[in-house]
């Protein structure tokens, strides 16, 4: 919908400056990025003039937790003398936290009106009758003021105080009356209030603002401050940040011999799976005990990453905020050295840059929404981020904007948001493939990977996976990593529905609830079979299109009658398949196995040319089907040295191995050997080979776990079905103790998503 020509912004014009106010240092740079225009942040309302720092300043006023009076007085001092053509937006907390009601008065002083909008779509916060909701619950119901001291106002009026406002109820807001509403309501100093439900709402309500005239201000959130960019005629992140008439340095493209630190100050229960997602990769977790916030505990800081955090186990005592956020920042800003931040919750962010002396920022970008990076003035890489904001995997992909070579890290997305077409929408997501996700032993760690891999959003951009299993054991395990996640019970794997954070699991129930992690059992043993089975008959019933497994237990599963060596002969049999090769994948090697789980002498006993031609035959259809063209493979020989032509063993190179290369080449399929296994393995580590051909279990294994058994996974080449699974055991050792990774897991996922997605097309 255009906006009226008598828009105060006509074409040709000089762009109109902007001065924004936010009560903490996130929302400053939220807002600074929801502009989009170039600028600065500045902390604090000290030495501000608007003409050098281009077209828009960001002030931190940090005044959230400040008295209502000394709130109040920020304000009406980074207004002080402000001109008349600038455009002035008070940042409003989406939550309603702060000091909102003594801040918006003061905005109101000398103005000729305010306009109010706090909606923020892009999280699920709407405004409907003047009340926020989140994600459709009415605020005041919802536990989002847990770390307050007081308790959530009924709606906006009420938390505006003693301020005349007026509604401006949806309908007003979309119709053709809205500038006439709100000149009306300005007129008869009132503050108008509005519904929005879209960022079209707050498009229109930033127009009609704007055509009230240019002393009416504007009290919103980022959303109200994205929907001034886009009216001023912005694009939103094309950043083209300038200091003193200088360009910024580029965003974070390389690694920078720098560690980094993550300061997590926030009391958001989505922050343990968050910072789960680092740990798991690598990172150091200090978390520190709130009533004893000691700098030794952070002796010690990894030359990666290093995440910070309290301990809120007990909970955070409300009231008691503050004074953790002021210790846990000094102790940050004690550590940091020369590091690079990501800091969490806007006032730990804004006073560990205080501690560190910064006392302004040029924002870069956006890596996700509310997650703005921003470059210190000694050239110091800064992200800070909103508590409440993000999703699973938010601080792996603010890690990974800012080090994208760092170790054990896999990829995700670089900076900036994800691209709309990377995220599935509720049309589309139909089209990708259904993965049967079995649960594996469940005295195993296989249900502590399960959780975090299916909730991880290159696991749902990917796939539709449902688990096998026991909802009740993937609960338990959900409830030691701290994941807060829907564990829901489906009846068929076509049932399930994929928004964000649940888990749909076809509930066998067969665990009870005080099975111990970590302890052979028969009972594990037989549920780890029936989820195999049942994903195995779904699959050959076409009504799932992959299958990829958790690890099971071999003793257990033979303690239950079930004898079997592993999940490859188990499926084999469940498919009616005579046989079947293992696949070994990770990053930097691929290995199939012309045998598997058999004694070495057997091992030997059994390989011959038919088996060794019909294997290399899997693994040649397995890499074309992966997209590799032409593979070129590398033969194993059984003995050291490949034999050496005859000088170690019986001959069984020439006997075996070399009349199947020979009917393969033959046959156009680039297999070479037979090789010294150390020699292929070296040279496959460096890219001279696609796959490996190993000829027994450890000859493959081995090198394997060297080259990359954390992103390593299993897969099951000549079944009717794709099958993958994590390439490590149920680790007992370590099962219910929520230090299992999940990288191995998501990786499986997503091979048996690219393998399957065939049988969707």
């Amino acid at each position: 919908m255009p906006f009226p020509s008598t828009s105060p912004l006509r074409e040709g014009t000089a762009p109109r400056r902007v001065l924004a106010l936010a009560d903490d240092l996130s929302g400053a740079a939220e807002t600074a990025v929801a502009l989009g225009v170039p600028g600065r942040i500045v902390l604090g309302p000290a030495s501000l003039d608007p003409h050098a720092y281009g077209e828009a300043v960001v002030v931190d006023l940090d005044c959230r937790s400040l008295p209502a009076a000394d709130a109040a007085r920020r304000v009406r001092e980074a207004l002080r003398a402000v001109p008349s053509d600038v455009l002035v937006l008070k940042k409003a907390d989406s939550l309603l936290r702060g000091n909102l009601a003594a801040e918006a008065a003061a905005c109101a002083e000398g103005a000729e009106g305010v306009v109010v909008a706090t909606a923020l779509p892009a999280l699920g916060r709407t405004v409907r009758g003047g009340v926020v909701h989140l994600d459709g619950v009415p605020l005041h119901t919802t536990d989002a003021w847990r770390a307050e001291s007081t308790v959530p106002p009924p709606s906006i009026s009420a938390a505006l105080g003693d301020a005349r406002t007026t509604l401006v109820p949806l309908e007003a807001v979309r119709g053709d009356a809205l500038p006439a509403v709100l000149r009306a309501a300005v007129s008869a100093g009132q503050l108008p209030v509005c519904d929005a439900e879209t960022d079209a709402d707050l498009d229109l309500i930033a127009g009609a603002a704007l055509d009230c005239g240019p002393g009416v201000r504007l009290v919103g959130t980022s959303g109200l401050a994205a929907a001034v960019g886009r009216l001023l005629g912005r694009t939103e992140g094309a950043w083209a940040a300038t200091t003193a008439g200088q360009a910024a340095p580029a965003p974070a493209g390389g690694r920078r011999e720098r560690p980094l630190l993550v300061v997590v100050g926030t009391a958001d229960p989505s922050a343990p799976a968050q910072i789960a997602q680092l740990t798991e990769r690598g990172a150091r977790h200090v978390s520190v005990n709130a009533d004893v916030l000691d700098s030794a505990a952070m002796e010690g800081m990894s030359d990666d990453v290093t995440v910070l955090s309290i301990d809120s186990g007990p909970g955070i005592r409300p009231g008691s905020a503050r004074r953790l956020v002021s210790a846990l920042a000094r102790l940050a800003a004690d550590r940091a050295g020369d590091a690079d931040l990501v800091l969490t919750g806007g006032e730990t962010a804004r006073h560990v840059l205080d501690a560190l002396g910064v006392a302004h920022l040029t924002p870069l970008g956006q890596i996700h929404h509310g997650a703005v990076h921003a470059l210190t003035p000694d050239g110091r890489h800064v992200v800070t981020r909103p508590g409440s904001f993000g999703d699973t995997d938010s601080l792996l992909r603010i890690a990974t904007a800012l080090r994208p070579d760092l170790p054990h890290l896999p990829h995700l997305p670089p900076q900036g948001d994800l691209p709309v077409n990377a995220i599935p929408t509720a049309d589309n997501h139909r089209s990708l493939p259904l993965i049967a996700v079995t649960m594996g032993d469940g005295a195993g760690i296989g249900p502590e990977v399960i959780v975090p891999a299916l909730l991880h959003p290159d696991t749902l951009a990917r796939c539709r996976p449902v688990v096998i299993g026991d909802a009740g054991r993937l609960r338990q395990a959900a409830a030691i990593l701290g994941v807060d996640c829907d564990i829901v019970s489906v009846t068929a794997p076509g049932e399930a529905e994929f928004p964000p954070g649940r888990v749909n699991v076809v509930d066998l129930d067969l665990l009870p609830a005080d099975l111990p992690w970590g302890e052979l059992s028969a009972l594990a043993g037989e549920a780890a079979y029936q989820y195999v089975r049942v994903a195995a008959d779904l699959a050959l019933k076409g009504a799932v299109h992959g299958i990829c497994t958790a690890p099971l237990n071999k003793e257990a599963l033979h303690s239950a009658g079930h004898v079997y060596p592993g999940h490859t002969e188990l499926l084999a049999h469940l498919t009616g398949v005579d046989e079947v090769s293992m696949m070994l994948s990770t990053p930097r090697v691929k290995v199939i196995h012309v045998t598997t789980h058999i004694g070495l002498i057997d091992a030997v006993r059994r390989i011959e040319p038919g088996l060794v031609e019909r294997t290399v035959r899997r693994g040649h259809d397995a890499m074309v089907r992966a997209g590799v063209a032409k593979p070129v493979i590398g033969v194993c020989g059984i003995n050291p040295h490949a034999g050496e032509n005859g000088l170690f063993g019986y001959g069984e190179e020439e006997e075996k191995i070399v009349p199947a290369l020979d009917v393969l080449r033959a046959d156009g399929i680039d297999a070479r050997g037979p090789l010294p296994a150390d020699t292929a393995f070296f040279l496959a580590g460096r890219g001279d080979y696609d796959l490996i051909v190993a000829m027994y279990h450890d000859q493959g294994h081995g090198p394997v776990k060297v080259l990359g058994i954390e992103a390593g996974v299993n897969l099951t080449v000549g079944l009717p079905v794709i099958r993958t699974s994590v390439d490590h055991g149920t680790a007992f050792d370590i099962a219910g103790k929520g230090v299992a990774e999940a990288g191995s897991m998501v990786e499986a996922v997503r091979q048996a998503a690219e393998m399957s997605s065939a049988a969707v097309r």
